[in-house]
């Protein structure tokens, strides 16, 4: 396992290319592309503003930085660089860019979601779409880049409407059977649009034909705080629900009823499972920069995990405090592997803990206690391994035949609080607040 120098970078902005060739992060207002293998500088841009946001064109030959406060995109060519577009909002402002499916069409949406507005690249078109609700989810392309999927809010109804992606011609306009819509996600094989209602709103998921056909729809309980996170399984056989009950519910693509809910309890007693816990404790011999920065450095600790073999095993948890507004509680982060046979959560009020479910037998599989609060996790593309960061300088693996801990080797501090894989699943990229590097795993 190799580890790269560190390299500056801002607001987390770091991608590889969709080819896996490249990679791209920011530094303020300019925007490095480097080769993956040998990370030498491929190409450099300097923008007119701090960048905000970066995005892959699907081929791998442009890239688009959105500079919000500037209320401008502007796009890069990395194979002819002297090429370049720039985008101006005006004066209703910018809040969020994407690239279509077809990497030639971008896509900004306005201040307060007062439109969405198309871009082309191939002959300088402009087209709008009106009436976009102002969620985060309220956008998806289908997985085969045909369909676009809209959320809008009419006449204080919730609407779905479809769009060609050729030519963005509005071909379908349907009401949904919610009441306040959260979010909409396409299952990977294209066949279902499945929409979920608010978290004040009944625990609900309706799911639709691409032509607006009702397929079915899961009321899980009335009266309480809902949904809090959905999620597909990579082969779009189960639907994960996370709630605010501290469950997560498998649906089946078939029935749409619960397989199972896994419950998030802060006592663990089953035997059959395994408990590995984080323990840190401090190094034998320091090194001159340990000595220097005192106790407080996390170079200062080393760490490894224990299994836990006795029984019940208490889970830290935070209190509820109802007079604080947004609560951290409840299933925030759902996750499968590539392989559809685990899931990964987290709850929000019990954040130093990861439960790994075993979807194949509908078991709970493993659980991992760290020692900080998980920051972020990602499963290998190719196999079912996770990579976990709890920003200090170590990266976490797990597996289903155990799990390991990876000192981050740095001669400055590194907090790893971002980690995402390459498409190959044998390099990584890990990112602090103001800095980033590469991890190769195969020498």
């Amino acid at each position: 396992m190799n580890f790269s120098q560190l390299f500056k970078q801002t607001n987390g902005q770091c991608e590889f290319s969709p080819d896996g060739r490249l990679l791209a992060y920011t530094n303020s207002q300019r925007l490095f592309i480097r080769d993956v293998q040998s990370l030498q500088v491929v190409c450099q841009f300097t923008c007119i503003d701090a960048i905000e946001k970066i995005e892959w064109a699907s081929d791998s030959t442009y890239i688009l930085c959105g500079l919000f406060k500037r209320r401008v995109v502007q796009v890069w060519s990395v194979e002819e660089t002297t090429w370049t577009c720039k985008i101006d909002e005006g004066s209703l402002g910018l809040i969020d860019v994407s690239w279509s499916p077809d990497g030639r069409h971008i896509l900004t949406t306005a201040k307060f979601h007062l439109r969405i507005t198309i871009w082309s690249l191939v002959n300088k078109s402009v087209s709008y779409i009106k009436y976009p609700k102002a969620i985060k989810t309220g956008l998806a392309f289908r997985n085969d880049g045909k369909y676009l999927a809209l959320a809008e809010r009419r006449d204080c109804k919730d609407y779905i409407s479809i769009f060609v992606c050729s030519t963005w011609q509005h071909i379908k306009h349907y009401e949904t059977d919610t009441r306040d819509l959260a979010g909409l996600a396409w299952s990977p094989d294209d066949r279902v649009l499945c929409v979920w209602e608010s978290l004040t709103e009944d625990y609900k998921v309706v799911f639709y034909s691409v032509d607006g056909r009702c397929l079915g729809s899961y009321l899980g309980y009335q009266m309480a705080l809902g949904i809090k996170s959905v999620t597909w399984s990579p082969t779009s056989q189960f639907l994960a629900v996370g709630s605010y009950d501290q469950k997560v519910r498998l649906l089946n693509s078939i029935t749409w009823k619960t397989i199972i809910a896994y419950d998030h309890s802060s006592s663990v007693t089953g035997l059959e499972l395994v408990v590995y816990r984080e323990v840190e404790k401090k190094k034998a011999k320091l090194k001159t920069n340990d000595v220097l920065a005192g106790s407080t450095s996390p170079h200062f600790l080393q760490t490894k995990y224990e299994v836990l073999e006795d029984r019940p095993v208490a889970i830290a948890s935070n209190p509820l405090d109802p007079n604080k507004p947004n609560p951290r509680h409840g299933i925030g982060t759902l996750s499968f592997s590539s392989d559809s046979c685990f899931l990964a959560s987290i709850s929000d009020n019990m954040p130093t803990t990861i439960w790994i479910w075993d979807v194949k037998n509908l078991v709970m599989s493993d659980i991992l206690i760290q020692a900080h609060p998980v920051k972020s996790i990602a499963w290998d593309p190719i196999q079912a391994r996770l990579a976990i960061c709890c920003s200090n300088n170590y990266v976490y693996f797990w597996s289903s035949s155990g799990c390991l801990c990876v000192e981050i080797p740095c001669e400055g501090p590194f907090h790893a609080s971002s980690v995402k894989w390459h498409s190959s699943g044998e390099i990584l990229m890990l990112m602090s607040k103001d800095s980033m590097c590469v991890c190769y795993l195969s020498s």
